[in-house]
C-alpha cells in the first residue's frame, strides 16, 4: 500500500489460522456478540421502565451498561465483516476512529465508576445529605463528564497520528488500538507523552480515587452496625468487581503494546479476546445478579417470559 495516497489501508493480522477456522471465529464472535446486546440491553430497559431504579446509582450503571455496547459495537461488526473477507483490511482513517472510540470507551469506564464511588460515599456516609447533594444536575454532570472528558483528550493523540507518515502497513491486532503507533516511521516523543497523561487522567487517577473512597466507605462502616456493613457490601462489591476486572483487562491492553515480539501471536490473540468479551459480558451479570432490586427485575421478567 502507498503510505502518500490519500486512502491507506491496514491489514488487521491478529487471528491465528483464519482461514481455517474463519466460520467457527464467525460464530463465535456473532454468538458474543448477540450476548452482549441483549445483556446489556435487557439491564439498561429494566431500569428504563421501572421508577424505583430511577436513582443515581441505576442511572451510572444503565451509563456503563450502554458504554460497554458502543465499545463492542466499534470493534464486533468491522472483525464480523474481516472474518468472512479473503483479507482483513482497514483503511487508516477508519483505524483512528476505531482507535479513538475504544480509548473513549475505556476512559468513559473508569470515570463511571468513580463517579458511582463517590454516589456511594454519599449515599452510606452522609446518607441525611444524599438527596441534596446527588440531585439530577449532579448526576447529569457527572455523566457528561465521563463521556466529554475522554473524547476531549483523545482528539489530540488521534489528530498527531493522522498526520504521521506510516511506513508499515500491518498489524498483530484484529482491531485498532495502541499498537498503530509502531506503524508510523518515526516514533513521536510528543504522542508517547501525551499519550501517558491520558493514561495518568483516565485511568490511574480515578482508580486511585475509587480505592481511596471505597477504603473510607469500609473504614466508616466497619464500625457501624450490621445492617450498615450488609448494604456497603451489597452495592459496593459489584463496583469493585467490575473495576477489577476492567483493570486487570486493560492491563493486558498495555502490555501486549509493550511486548508485542516477546510473546506468540495465539497467546496474543487469548489475552485480546478477553478484552473484548469477558468485560461486555461481565458487567450485565454482575449487575443482574449481585443487585438486588435489578436481580428482581430480571426474575419477574423472565417468570413472565415463561408464562407467555
Amino acid at each position: 500500500m502507498d503510505g502518500e495516497s490519500n486512502l491507506t489501508y491496514i491489514t488487521l493480522d491478529g487471528l491465528v489460522e483464519v482461514h481455517k477456522y474463519r466460520y467457527l471465529y464467525f460464530m463465535i464472535v456473532f454468538i458474543a456478540y448477540i450476548l452482549i446486546l441483549c445483556s446489556n440491553s435487557v439491564i439498561v430497559y429494566l431500569i428504563w421502565i421501572h421508577q424505583n431504579l430511577h436513582e443515581p446509582m441505576y442511572i451510572f450503571i444503565a451509563a456503563l451498561l450502554l458504554n460497554s455496547v458502543i465499545f463492542s459495537t466499534n470493534i464486533y461488526p468491522k472483525l464480523l465483516t474481516d472474518l468472512l473477507s479473503e483479507e482483513p483490511l482497514i483503511s487508516y482513517q477508519a483505524c483512528l476512529f476505531q482507535y479513538f472510540i475504544f480509548y473513549c470507551s475505556c476512559g468513559s469506564e473508569f470515570l463511571l465508576l468513580a463517579a458511582m464511588a463517590y454516589d456511594r460515599y454519599v449515599s452510606i456516609c452522609k446518607p441525611l445529605q444524599y438527596p441534596a447533594i446527588m440531585r439530577k444536575r449532579t448526576v447529569n454532570t457527572l455523566l457528561a463528564l465521563a463521556w466529554l472528558l475522554p473524547a476531549c483528550q483523545l482528539v489530540g493523540t488521534t489528530t498527531m497520528s493522522a498526520n504521521k507518515k506510516l511506513c508499515s502497513f500491518s498489524m498483530n491486532m484484529f482491531f485498532c488500538n495502541n499498537s498503530l503507533y509502531k506503524l508510523h516511521c518515526v516514533s513521536s516523543r510528543a504522542i508517547t507523552i501525551y499519550g501517558v497523561i491520558i493514561l495518568v487522567n483516565l485511568g490511574l487517577l480515578p482508580m486511585l480515587y475509587i480505592i481511596f473512597t471505597y477504603a473510607k466507605i469500609f473504614a466508616i462502616t466497619f464500625r457501624s452496625c450490621s445492617e450498615v456493613r450488609k448494604k456497603a457490601t451489597q452495592t459496593c462489591l459489584p463496583h469493585l468487581l467490575v473495576l477489577i476486572s476492567f483493570t486487570f483487562l486493560i492491563t493486558f491492553d498495555v502490555i501486549l503494546v509493550r511486548v508485542e515480539t516477546d510473546i506468540t501471536k495465539t497467546a496474543r490473540l487469548v489475552m485480546t479476546l478477553q478484552l473484548v468479551f469477558y468485560n461486555p459480558l461481565f458487567n450485565p451479570i454482575i449487575y443482574g445478579l449481585k443487585m438486588k432490586e435489578i436481580s428482581k427485575h430480571l426474575k419477574r421478567l423472565i417468570c413472565q417470559g415463561k408464562l407467555n
